[in-house]
């Protein structure tokens, strides 16, 4: 934490990333993590209002509502370094999905009974044990803190990414799949699954493995879309994706493996900071692509326009019928 500012969330209950706190603000606690993330707010919004616009299918109105509300937890995540944000994070994600009445409802009585378990606990702990036995025992008390930190951290974190992935899976395979109905409810209740499992056990090369399996699920029906398209401009959205996943991977990679040394240098590069940028991008890209795809294979000629000459986004043209 910068000398001198002091923090307006309290002590820090979640990972912290190779960033020093609150040093331009006492509101933010990793000022540019947090603010980083905006572009991909906004490019998921002006992805949401093309596919409204033009009356796209729901599902791209879901994805990119799911992008936006994945990034708006991940602001909050970064700004508070509080792992009761992180789970808000969660409930967010699931409202791009279901009612937001309802989920404005559970969000606010899990946030208070999470509120409540934590408080409660403490009050037992110190109401239960005399200051003798305190000091035999507090280790037990922290150790719960700190797993139910890393719990609320994980769930907020990397079980909404998952979600995203397989919401990917159905927007690629969809087309082909016979059974309307069945892939979706299969999908909803995997990822239900996945999120009470990863909840009850800390998955942490699993969930590693996992990701990355479910990631190269989707490599063969993304090249498969990729080798028949014959539009230069669709193609060259497919180029910049790879270039901006690749890209931000290794910023990503380089500000997690080489912290301790960045540390000391007298300029910070913000490598997950540029991780967040480049994987806005790099989500309009995806989505900016299949849109079109999926557009040439309703026979609405999509094509690729640039607004003032280099901002890509797909215009269509439905028949008449349609």
């Amino acid at each position: 934490m910068a000398e001198g500012i002091s923090s307006f969330w309290g002590p820090v209950t979640s990972a912290e990333w190779c960033e020093k706190n609150y040093v331009y603000s006492s509101y933010i606690a990793e000022f540019f993590n947090t603010i980083s993330i905006i572009p991909g707010i906004l490019l998921a919004l002006v992805g949401l209002i093309n596919a409204l616009r033009q009356r796209f299918e729901k599902r791209f109105s879901i994805l990119h509502i799911s992008n936006m509300i994945l990034a708006i937890g991940s602001m909050l995540y970064h700004a508070t370094l509080q792992h009761m944000y992180v789970l808000f994070s969660i409930l967010l994600c699931c409202s791009s999905s279901s009612s937001q009445l309802l989920h404005k409802y559970l969000s606010g009585v899990v946030l208070q009974i999470a509120a409540r378990f934590d408080e409660g606990y403490k009050i037992w702990f110190y109401s239960t044990y005399s200051p003798a036995e305190k000091v035999g025992t507090r280790d037990l008390y922290f150790d719960f803190v700190r797993f139910h930190s890393q719990i609320m951290q994980q769930q907020g974190d990397e079980t909404p990414m998952v979600w995203e992935m397989l919401l990917y899976m159905y927007i690629l395979y969809s087309p082909d799949w016979h059974y309307r109905s069945t892939m979706p409810t299969f999908l909803f209740f995997y990822g239900a699954g996945f999120a009470i499992v990863h909840a009850l056990v800390r998955l942490r090369m699993g969930f590693k493995v996992h990701y990355v399996m479910l990631c190269l699920l989707c490599v063969p029906r993304m090249y498969k879309y990729y080798i028949h398209t014959k539009d230069a401009s669709a193609k060259r959205l497919a180029k910049l994706y790879l270039a901006t996943i690749l890209t931000g991977s290794l910023c990503w990679l380089f500000d997690r493996l080489f912290c301790p040394n960045i540390s000391r240098w007298y300029f910070n590069p913000e490598g997950h900071a540029l991780w967040h940028v480049l994987m806005g991008f790099n989500s309009y890209f995806a989505n900016t692509f299949l849109m079109f795809c999926r557009a040439q294979q309703l026979g609405w000629n999509p094509e690729v326009a640039h607004f003032m000459g280099f901002f890509p986004y797909v215009k269509i043209q439905k028949p008449k019928t349609q």
